[in-house]
């Protein structure tokens, strides 16, 4: 079975009541075709959160269609103890269909329900406001902090609201990031260079971790697609996992990745080792059991989260990059998520302030390639 469209994995609907005759409500409820139920106004669908490592992928299977009352757009949740790249976040929902042994999200949040903030035309005026505020500033805009950008895209049409919106804006840029093939929606709309279609990408062995997810294959497919329709495209090797035969694994994918997609086309590619806060070893072991991924010698780092040795991510680091930079673009930016200066001049032979600070780095990769 071929989980290029996660979305299929989900087999009922709730839908909080002053939402129920919404458009964008009535709309999803066309396309999925699934059973629905309506949830008392500010209460809950049922009662998995009682448990919620337990039931966390029975939640996977409910999607809960609410309304978001408090803020959409916010800067990314980073830390000061690293470089941050100050990423915009567009919270769209909560939770996604896949799962991954290593997701942050089995442990940042407390409920298992899949959830989509169904009042999207406050977001859209949130959004129009919090650009027209700042027109000298250029925001690099994300929706895949919290959740999936296009995992249930085939039931929201979400892609179709803000790819055409962004590209009407002059100081923003949206990035879709997936672990899907969820597509189709993408075909045809006005995006005028202003959307960036992104993809996690790992070694083989450890992509086998992230359950529901679109192979390698499928996913470069879907990027190779987005590139012949116009749209830049981002890459995101994070986290970086030792495995055995790691070297040889993460060879494969940069070369299956290069040889399907032109690398001109490709605006940045992150790099972050593996990093989990406590409580996400302690869930990863308990919901799968034969994982070896939190097995290994870590430290804890400036922001209170297991990281691997220092000399260890360089290694890691220095062989996916050097491999990278063999092949990417002059025009691509590759950078480090969440590293210190130390990493950055160990690695790459600079400090992202030596060249104007990662914001920088990002903001000139978006205007030299629009």
């Amino acid at each position: 079975m071929t989980w290029k469209d996660p979305s299929r994995f989900i087999d009922r609907i709730y839908i909080e009541e002053s939402c129920l005759d919404l458009a964008s409500t009535r709309a999803i409820l066309a396309r999925a075709g699934l059973p629905w139920s309506v949830v008392p106004e500010r209460q809950k669908p049922n009662d998995l959160d009682e448990d919620f490592v337990e039931n966390l992928t029975a939640g996977k299977r409910q999607l809960f269609l609410c309304r978001n009352r408090g803020v959409f757009f916010k800067p990314c949740p980073g830390t000061r103890e690293y470089q941050c790249c100050e990423y915009q976040v567009l919270n769209t929902g909560t939770n996604c269909p896949i799962d991954c042994v290593y997701c942050i999200l089995q442990a940042y949040l407390n409920t298992p329900w899949l959830t989509f903030y169904v009042n999207t035309e406050d977001l859209c005026a949130e959004l129009e406001e919090k650009l027209a505020a700042n027109p000298q500033r250029l925001f690099r805009i994300g929706t895949g902090e919290f959740t999936d950008s296009l995992a249930i895209d085939r039931l929201t049409c979400l892609s179709r609201t803000l790819v055409p919106l962004i590209g009407r804006m002059s100081n923003a840029v949206l990035e879709l990031k997936t672990k899907s093939a969820v597509i189709d929606h993408l075909q045809g709309l006005d995006h005028r260079g202003k959307t960036i279609v992104a993809w996690s990408l790992n070694s083989p062995a450890i992509m086998k971790h992230e359950l529901r997810s679109a192979t390698l294959t499928e996913r470069l497919e879907a990027a190779k697609q987005c590139a012949a329709w116009g749209y830049r495209l981002a890459f995101h090797f994070d986290p970086i996992i030792d495995h055995p035969g790691w070297q040889s694994g993460y060879q494969e994918t940069i070369d299956r990745l290069f040889a399907a997609v032109p690398a001109e086309a490709i605006a940045w590619i992150s790099l972050g080792a593996l990093r989990f806060i406590p409580t996400l070893k302690e869930i990863g072991i308990r919901r799968f059991p034969g994982t070896r991924i939190y097995f290994h010698e870590f430290v804890q780092g400036l922001d209170a989260k297991s990281r691997y040795f220092r000399p260890h991510r360089v290694s890691l680091y220095t062989f996916i990059y050097e491999r990278l930079k063999q092949r990417a673009s002059e025009t691509t930016c590759i950078y480090f998520c969440m590293e210190s200066d130390e990493i950055w001049r160990e690695v790459m032979g600079f400090t992202p302030g030596e060249k104007g600070g990662l914001p920088i780095m990002l903001d000139r990769t978006v205007r030299e390639s629009a």
